[in-house]
């Protein structure tokens, strides 16, 4: 699974990674929680692609209440397609959600431990998401969002039995077109990431506080301990 993640690159590099300019300034984040506000990538009304913030937590349109979206801050790939909380979603409204790692746990003496996960090179990169809109009862607009997930690797496996989906550059184009609603073209995409292209190393269980957002927050408490590198 995926319950906190980070965004803290330049924000040129966030430009290569999806080829437009950010219409918004880029504050670097070390420990994105659910609820919070994510940037995302979508196709926009028009057309073109946009950047917009997210809330982390989909709540479907016909959600009555707002925390739902705690429950589904992520959506399994197999079966993302047949969910009612997020078939339509699927075929309809997939993101690309921008981040640079994320945070596993393990319990190692009775502590909660974290890693952090990150590509070998350090970039950031894209997972893929679905978002939705609800109203709520006066009458707001809330766009709210979800992270795919599936099976780990052989090397994050170590760590949990899940990852999150990141769509490589070369598919970014196919993952946001409205147009393919046959999730047979889109089932390659939901794949684990090569083993060779994440690795991670723990971090301080302060990252377990939402509150703690900093650069102390992926810095390695030990770089010969838990690494896949």
């Amino acid at each position: 699974m995926c319950a906190r993640f980070t965004l803290r690159s330049r924000p040129e590099l966030v430009v290569e990674l999806f080829d437009f300019e950010l219409p918004m300034a880029l504050e670097p984040r070390f420990n994105v929680a659910p609820t919070q506000a994510v940037l995302a990538v979508r196709l926009s009304e028009e057309g073109p692609r946009e950047f917009v913030r997210l809330r982390w937590g989909l709540v479907p349109s016909w959600a009555t209440d707002l925390k739902m979206g705690v429950k589904l801050l992520n959506a399994r790939a197999e079966t993302v397609a047949e969910k009612p909380s997020f078939r339509d979603a699927f075929r309809k409204r997939r993101c690309l959600i921008a981040a640079d790692g994320y945070y596993e746990w393990q319990t190692e003496n009775g502590i909660k431990q974290p890693y952090f996960i990150h590509r070998a090179d350090r970039k950031p990169f894209a997972f893929a998401g679905l978002w939705e809109h609800w109203v709520d009862p006066a009458g707001e607009i809330i766009q709210t969002c979800t992270i795919l997930t599936t099976g780990a690797n052989d090397v994050l496996k170590a760590l949990h039995d899940r990852m999150p989906v990141v769509i490589p550059k070369n598919d970014h184009t196919l993952w946001l077109d409205t147009a393919v609603k046959d999730g047979k073209q889109l089932t390659p995409l939901l794949r684990p990431a090569a083993d060779d292209e994440l690795t991670y190393y723990p971090v301080t269980p302060k990252v377990n506080s939402w509150k703690f957002d900093n650069p102390a927050c992926v810095e390695p408490i030990n770089e010969n301990h838990g690494t896949s590198s």
